[in-house]
């Protein structure tokens, strides 16, 4: 599920980066990839509780480090994308 999820936000995210770049309004591509993303994350915290529900100790141990980290990067990187459009915005206003 994680994985679907992850695709629609990604898809999300470059959609509302061509819709600023077009000159259409963006705000609900931005809003999508950002909701998203945070289902994303959600969904990955509930494979983890069930490894933990299920006490399969071999998956947490090799899954969740490298996960962790992906998963830090990739929430910062779509929020950074996502919001670039509002701050291009701004900077193009002063």
């Amino acid at each position: 599920m994680w994985l679907i999820l992850g695709a629609i936000a990604i898809v999300a995210t470059f959609i509302n980066l061509y819709m600023y770049k077009a000159g259409k309004d963006y705000k609900l591509a931005m809003a999508m990839g950002l909701s998203f993303t945070a289902l994303t994350l959600c969904a990955e915290y509930s494979l983890v509780s069930r490894w933990v529900k299920v006490e399969d100790w071999a998956a947490l141990l090799d899954v969740v480090p490298g996960m962790e980290r992906a998963l830090w990067v990739l929430t910062i990187v779509s929020i950074l994308l996502n919001i670039a459009p509002i701050l291009l915005e701004r900077k193009g206003k002063k």
